[in-house]
Order: C-alpha cells, then sequence, then structure tokens
C-alpha cells in the first residue's frame, strides 16, 4: 500500500504491492511473505480483483453488493461479491467489450455491447440471448419506463431495441454524422446525445422529437485553452434534473444547467487527452473528471483543484463506490487499480477495517513514495565522490538535483567519511549531557552566540519586571528563536553594512537606558521611593521626542557617508595595487612578434643620413676637394616589395604578349566588287 499526500489529501493506494501468482502453494506464499517486505505489507482488498492483461470497463450494482469488471485477453467479464470479497464468476466473449449495462439490481440482468456489431443479453444463469445492431456501437442507455435499449455509434440513427416486445423499434435520425455517448437523465428522463461534432442533442423519449441542440464546441474554447480539432463530445452525465457535466475529446469539462446555453464553468486538465469518465460526490460537492493520465477531483462551484490522481498505467473506466471514499479504476494494467480517500467519505461496510487501518496509520507515520530515495544536488554527489554516476540508472534527474537510492547513498557516505558516526555518536551524547544539566539549579549564562543580543533580552526582562508589566515571552527559551543563540550560522556579522547602519540607533538607546539607569540608581541611594494611590508605573511614555529622531536620522545617513566613503577608498585602494602590479601577455599560437625581427631596420631608423648611406649597398660617388665645392651624389635601392610587384608585372606582360592573339579577323571582310555580272 502506497500513501501519497497531493494538495494536503491523504489517498492511499491499496492495489499497489508485488501479486503472487495463483500456481504458488501455500507453503512458498507464507515464505515469501516473510522474507519480502512488500508482499508483506500488501492490501489485497478482494481476492483476484484483476484481469489477464487489461481492463476496459467497470460497474457496481444499484444495491452496492456486486462489482463487474470487463477486460482482456481473451475479452471476459467478471463478476465479484463484495460480502465475500471474492470473485463470484467468470465469464467469456467472442468479441471485446466496448460498454455495458446493469438492468437489475443486482448482476441477474446485464446487457453486454460489443465491438462487432453484437449484444449480448445475459441472466442469472448465464447468456440469454445474442443479437446484431446494423452498425458499430459505442454506446448504450436503457429507458425504463418503456424498457427501450439505445444505442448510437457510427451511424445518424439512433437504434431502439424494445426488451418487452423483442423486437426493434423505429430509429431516432440525428443530424450529426455519429455519435459518440448517450444517457437518461434520472428525474425526468430526458434522452442526451452527445456527437462526433461537439454538439448535444435532447429528446423526448414520450413523443420520440427532439427538443433542443446545445452546441459545446464553441463553449469549450475559452482564451486559455489550445484546441487542436473540433471539441467532439465524450462523455455526459447528469447530477440531478437540471445539472450537466459534458466532457470533451480536447480534455474539457463543462457543467451546465440545461435551462441555459452558457456553461456556469469551464474546467480544462491541461492534458489534450479525451475525457473518459465523470462522476459527481454530492457529500463534498465534488466533481471527478477521468482522462487517460490524471483523476482530477475539484470544486464544481470554484472550480478549485481539491486533489488529484496518477499511476503508471492509463486508466480506462472509473467507478466511485456511493456513499464512501472508495474509487475502482480499469486501466491499461492487469490489476484493477484501488483507492481509498478518508476525505471524501467513510469506507463501505463490507471494507470497514479501512477506517481502523488509516487511523493507525495516521497515528504512525509509514513511509511515503520517495521514502526509499534521498534526494542529493550536484555539489552532495562531488563530496561523496560519486559524480562519475551523473548520467546512469542510479541516478535519476529530477529539478535541480538528482533521486539517489537511499542505500547506494548510504555506503557513498561511509566510504567519504568513515567517522561520521563516530561524529553523530558524539553529538548525541553531548545532547544528552546537555540536557541532564538543564534540570539542575543554574546561573543565568550568556549563550555562546549573539552574546550582545542575550544580554540586551535579559536587561529588558529585568526592566519589564521591575515596572510590573505585563511579562512578555522569553525569545531564548522560545523554539522559534532557541536556534540563535545555538547555531553559529544565526550570529550577527558586526562589520556588515546593514549593522553598521543601523548600529547608531541601537547604540544611542543603548546610552539613554545606560543613562537613565544610572539616574535611577543615585536617586535609590539617596531618597525612598513614595508610592501614591493614582500612580500608574506603566504610564511611562516610551515614546521619544522629535529632536531625539531627527539626531538618530542625522547619525544614521552619517554612518551611511561614512560607509559609501569607506568602499569608495578600498576600490580605489584595489585599482592602485592592480595599476602597481605587472601585466604579462603571452604571444597568440602561429604568431610572431615583429619587433624582434626587425631590430637591425630600429637601428637604421635612429642613424643620421651618412649612415644609413654607408650601411645601405647603394652606389656613392664623392667629388671635389677637402676645401670646397665638394659633391657627393648616390643611388637609393628600391624598396623589395615594389620590385617584387614591378618583377610580377613584367612577367604578367610576356606572359599577354605571348598568347596574345591578333584582331584583323575581328574586322568584316570586304564586299566583292561586280561589273557587267562578273566579279572584279
Amino acid at each position: 500500500m502506497q500513501v501519497s499526500n497531493p494538495n494536503n489529501v491523504k489517498i492511499y493506494n491499496l492495489s499497489a504491492g508485488k501479486s503472487l501468482p495463483e500456481w504458488l502453494t501455500d507453503q512458498k506464499k507464507r515464505k515469501l511473505q516473510k522474507q519480502d517486505i512488500d508482499v508483506r505489507r500488501r492490501i489485497e482488498l478482494i481476492q483476484d480483483f484483476e484481469m489477464p492483461a487489461v481492463s476496459d470497463c467497470i460497474q457496481i450494482t444499484r444495491d452496492g453488493q456486486y462489482v463487474l469488471a470487463t477486460g482482456v485477453y481473451k475479452p471476459r467479464v467478471r463478476c465479484f461479491d463484495v460480502n465475500q470479497l471474492s470473485m463470484k464468476f467468470e465469464r467469456c466473449f467472442d468479441a471485446e467489450v466496448v460498454q455495458f449495462e446493469v438492468l437489475s439490481d443486482d448482476y441477474s440482468k446485464v446487457v453486454f455491447l460489443q465491438s462487432d456489431r453484437f449484444v449480448e443479453f445475459h441472466a442469472q444463469h448465464g447468456k440469454y440471448y445474442r443479437t446484431r445492431i446494423p452498425m458499430f456501437g459505442r454506446d448504450l442507455a436503457y429507458h425504463f419506463p418503456s424498457c427501450d435499449m439505445y444505442f448510437v455509434g457510427a451511424s445518424s440513427q439512433i437504434i431502439r431495441l424494445n426488451l418487452e416486445q423483442g423486437r426493434f423499434m423505429n430509429s431516432l435520425v440525428t443530424d450529426a454524422r455519429s455519435s459518440n455517448v448517450c444517457t437518461f437523465n434520472p428525474v425526468h428522463q430526458l434522452f442526451t446525445v452527445g456527437t462526433n461534432e461537439g454538439c448535444i442533442e435532447c429528446w423526448d423519449p414520450r413523443t420520440r422529437a427532439r427538443v433542443g441542440i446545445l452546441d459545446c464546441a464553441l463553449s469549450s474554447v475559452t482564451v486559455d485553452t489550445v484546441v487542436n480539432g473540433i471539441p467532439s463530445i465524450s462523455v455526459l452525465k447528469h447530477k440531478d434534473g437540471l445539472t450537466m457535466a459534458v466532457g470533451t475529446t480536447t480534455g474539457q469539462v463543462l457543467l451546465y444547467d440545461i435551462r441555459s446555453d452558457k456553461p456556469l464553468l469551464v474546467k480544462d486538465h491541461q492534458y489534450g487527452l479525451p475525457i473518459k469518465d465523470i462522476e459527481f460526490h454530492p457529500s463534498q460537492e465534488l466533481i471527478i473528471s477521468m482522462d487517460s493520465k490524471i483523476v482530477k477531483l475539484w470544486n464544481q462551484t470554484t472550480g478549485k483543484a481539491f486533489t488529484s490522481l496518477e499511476s503508471e498505467s492509463d486508466f480506462n473506466d472509473l467507478c466511485l463506490v456511493p456513499s464512501s471514499g472508495l474509487l475502482f479504476i480499469a486501466n491499461e494494467a492487469p490489476k484493477i487499480q484501488t483507492y481509498y480517500i478518508p476525505a471524501l467519505g467513510p469506507a463501505p461496510k463490507w471494507s470497514a477495517f479501512l477506517d481502523n487501518l488509516t487511523e493507525e496509520l495516521e497515528e504512525n507515520p509509514t513511509p511515503v513514495v520517495y521514502d526509499d530515495y534521498k534526494f542529493v544536488t550536484k555539489k552532495d554527489l562531488e563530496g561523496l565522490g560519486v559524480a562519475h554516476l551523473i548520467g546512469t540508472k542510479l541516478l535519476r534527474a529530477y529539478m535541480h538535483g538528482f533521486f539517489m537510492d537511499i542505500r547506494l547513498y548510504n555506503k557513498a557516505k561511509a566510504i567519504s567519511d568513515p567517522f561520521a558516526f563516530e561524529d553523530f555518536r558524539r553529538k548525541k551524547i553531548r545532547e544528552k549531557i546537555e540536557a541532564e544539566r538543564a534540570n539542575r539549579v543554574q546561573t543565568k549564562r550568556l549563550p555562546k552566540v549573539n552574546k550582545q543580543l542575550a544580554q540586551r533580552l535579559m536587561e529588558t526582562d529585568n526592566e519589564v519586571k521591575g515596572k510590573k508589566k505585563k511579562a512578555t515571552p522569553d525569545l531564548m527559551k522560545d523554539d522559534r528563536f532557541k536556534a540563535m543563540f545555538d547555531n553559529p550560522d544565526f550570529q550577527v556579522d558586526a562589520d556588515s553594512l546593514e549593522f553598521k547602519l543601523i548600529n547608531p540607533v541601537v547604540a544611542k538607546m543603548d546610552k539613554q537606558k545606560a543613562a537613565k539607569k544610572k539616574e535611577q540608581e543615585i536617586l535609590d541611594s539617596h531618597f525612598d521611593e513614595v508610592k501614591e494611590q493614582g500612580d500608574n508605573a506603566g504610564s511611562e511614555s516610551s515614546e521619544y521626542s522629535s529632536d531625539d529622531e531627527h539626531q538618530w536620522t542625522m547619525e544614521v545617513k552619517k554612518q551611511h557617508r561614512l560607509q559609501k566613503k569607506e568602499a569608495y577608498l578600498q576600490r580605489k585602494q584595489e585599482d592602485h595595487e592592480a595599476r602597481l602590479q605587472p601585466k604579462f601577455y603571452e604571444l597568440k599560437s602561429g604568431g610572431e612578434f615583429a619587433s624582434l625581427k626587425n631590430i637591425k631596420q630600429q637601428k637604421l631608423a635612429k642613424a643620421s643620413l651618412a649612415e644609413r648611406l654607408q650601411a645601405e649597398t647603394s652606389d656613392v660617388h664623392t667629388t671635389g676637394s677637402s676645401g670646397g665645392n665638394r659633391e657627393m651624389t648616390f643611388t637609393l635601392n628600391k624598396n623589395k616589395k615594389v620590385e617584387v610587384q614591378r618583377v610580377a608585372a613584367e612577367k604578367h606582360h610576356a606572359e599577354r604578349r605571348h598568347v596574345r592573339r591578333s584582331a584583323h579577323t575581328i574586322a568584316a571582310k570586304p564586299k566583292p566588287k561586280f561589273w557587267m555580272g562578273k566579279k572584279v
């Protein structure tokens, strides 16, 4: 049995746990129960309450004594007696059951609509009659006053079969191509049909005439909903003569008053899956709506969520035990899901032990779904040394961390910190010793954490007691604030900006209290207090003058300016230190430092013209004498880049001259000249 608590509502999954095969002997079953804790904890409310593969539909008879369920494979129906908590009988079919209807108060009269267009009538002894309808049926409904059975399906017609006369009656013709669901109102017997086009057609079975059409497709589309396709009608359910709930294939539930064409409330499941069933819970004013992924319970007036149910397998059908909190859900799994919600109502009388069991579980909390796993973050995994397990099946990612098996966590914890148990043991011994010391006569000692705050609180308490005022609760003994004086994490940081800003106010209050206390001591040493009847010790004003408040404000502003100036000087000092530190640069990969390559050119750039001319390999001619008329001529070397460009241009021009073709062939040839009919 699993216990979950969504939205603070206890939900007990009675079908959770391992199931034992039928072929096991009693000895092996007892052995498994002793060895396996999951087998020992399981609760088998009804014996063999399952199907071979999948359960499709489930209903409870009107007398509340029998539960009928259909499933596969092979297609079959099973009847369970709740008084005996076991299966009463099982019958097989030739085709899968689409829907069935219980005609009597018990299991003695049942009609099964099958997927091969056949309808089977079963009596108490077994199959009574089998007939075929002219279309593939999707739903059926029985009209008790006229004994007419109505069938809807992949056709525009509504087939009527009278069970008293044993023959088909005239069909009703709808405006839709096909219909999905049909039902009768339990109060005034209005016949409603949900069509594939998103409309509801209402018929009067007395006159066999249509009395109205309700378009639900447009009403199901709201501002917040995203609809893919036409919202067809998948479920119809009547609470009383006026209230009707409609489920669509796009995941919306519409609540109507049949006197209006506007829905009272539109509830979206947010999954986009067809609504498969709707039930009313009258005692709690709740609506239970189900799609293949989730069962939602919500208030029919406000639409506020009450709780929800989810499972690993898809849901197919829902059955609510009347006047109780027990739910049966047919699903895509062998086991038929059984849920008990005490908030909806008590357990049925045939399972009254569930109330006692849940009361015991509330007194002694049991492990919830995630008790076998430990939630750890990435930092925790690195501390344990198992960060390499990220991405494996041993860790399941969830939100900002991972779920880890508690056994693996304990092993990793023991390996990473082998002395953790010794530390835990010392801590427990220390706590026990401190608890024993608390019973002794103790003098008032200041705590290790926040001593100044504790001293201030103690002085305030003494002043209150001296003035005979109403005693205030001791914060040092209050469990809510006890950690402030025990846990070092709550130590007040005197160097923080917030504390320095508020410190002038606190210091001013302490100075005034100290001065007042000193003045009172002087008065007590020289005079005796005279008590008068009209005096009221608690009438002293605790308000401060406006001058004091102005002075405190100025001190707070001054302290704020000092803090800003201190922060500015600190930043300036850091910038200055950063500038004094040498900076290092790293040469990029594949690059060359040009200054090392051209050191010679840099020296030449600083030399004089004569030195540069002597250094270069140019021709220098000097003429004249030392007495005067001296002349010097020289030829500078051209730049290497210019020389390379000149050589490349000459080479290109030579190549073009070699491949050049004459343009004389482009000109037009002169026309021949003729004279007297002959070419000249």
